[in-house]
């Protein structure tokens, strides 16, 4: 299936393998101390609230994906946590990757006090190893899908699916939404730190990367507070002025002149101010 997205098409970005859906902890323990060292891709999901005033509702799905394998952690289904994602969450032998995820792993502490360790933003990561690409703000996001299409060439369909229930059994095309978007995560940083393996010297990795712990962020190694930074990123230029319309221009000029009228005609029209105040009239108002 092909996609069309700013006048381009790319194809949809797809599974090596089917993703394997966890509802008992027992599996999930099992898979989990079987999941290789490394990269993986790292994204959650909870169910939206569809009223204003409805408090966000708990991290219903945990998706990890590494190279030929896709957990899909149904958390809200099992009775309990399972011991072993601690381990992969908490452990430095992995490193969770994923777009905006420093929202992500504060949520996830404060639904089940579960810390992430040795995170990657990917849009950081890339404005920081691919500079000349990305401009604007550094901590601007960059999508998902649009890093996918970059430096890819697949993409993501999105739909409704995103909107979703994910506290439900997952259908086939939920899970094969939801691994897709932590295949996408692992697929897009293999590319940059091939980017990165090519700078000399390379932009140093706290620039994109953190750890959080207990809800707050901190380095990779948990030495002090973090916030995303790069001394040498360059934003590029600011963005031109908008110009204004003939019509615009024509407004204000009409606007301008009505005023000037207006003030001319007021000045000649108001009596003078001692005049006024023998008549007993207040010179701010003129009495009909």
């Amino acid at each position: 299936m092909l996609l069309r997205n700013d006048q381009e098409t790319y194809p949809l970005h797809s599974l090596p393998l089917p993703p394997i859906y966890i509802t008992d902890p027992n599996v999930a323990n099992n898979c989990l101390s079987a999941l290789p060292h490394g990269t993986i891709g790292f994204d959650l999901e909870w169910k939206p609230c569809y009223r204003k005033d409805q408090p966000q509702n708990r991290v219903a799905l945990i998706q990890l994906a590494a190279a030929d394998c896709v957990l899909l952690l149904h958390i809200c289904k099992m009775r309990e946590i399972p011991h072993k994602i601690r381990d992969v969450l908490n452990g430095s032998q992995w490193i969770k990757v994923g777009v905006n995820i420093q929202e992500d792993c504060k949520k996830l502490y404060r639904d089940y006090r579960l810390s992430v360790r040795n995170c990657v933003d990917l849009s950081l990561m890339a404005r920081s190893v691919d500079n000349a690409r990305w401009k604007g703000r550094y901590t601007n996001p960059i999508g998902l899908a649009r890093l996918l299409q970059t430096y890819h060439g697949t993409t993501l369909h999105k739909g409704r699916t995103q909107r979703s229930n994910w506290e439900l059994p997952l259908s086939s095309t939920q899970q094969i939404y939801a691994a897709n978007d932590a295949h996408a995560g692992y697929t897009i940083y293999t590319h940059l730190q091939t980017i990165a393996q090519t700078m000399t010297p390379p932009p140093h990795p706290d620039c994109y990367s953190f750890s959080c712990v207990s809800g707050q962020l901190y380095d990779r190694v948990n030495r002090f507070a973090w916030a995303p930074n790069n001394p040498n990123y360059d934003p590029g230029p600011p963005p031109p002025p908008k110009n204004k319309t003939p019509q615009t221009v024509k407004s204000q000029n009409a606007v301008s002149t009505t005023a000037d009228a207006a003030e001319s005609l007021g000045e000649s029209s108001m009596p003078p101010v001692g005049s006024v105040l023998r008549q007993g009239i207040s010179p701010r108002r003129r009495r009909r």
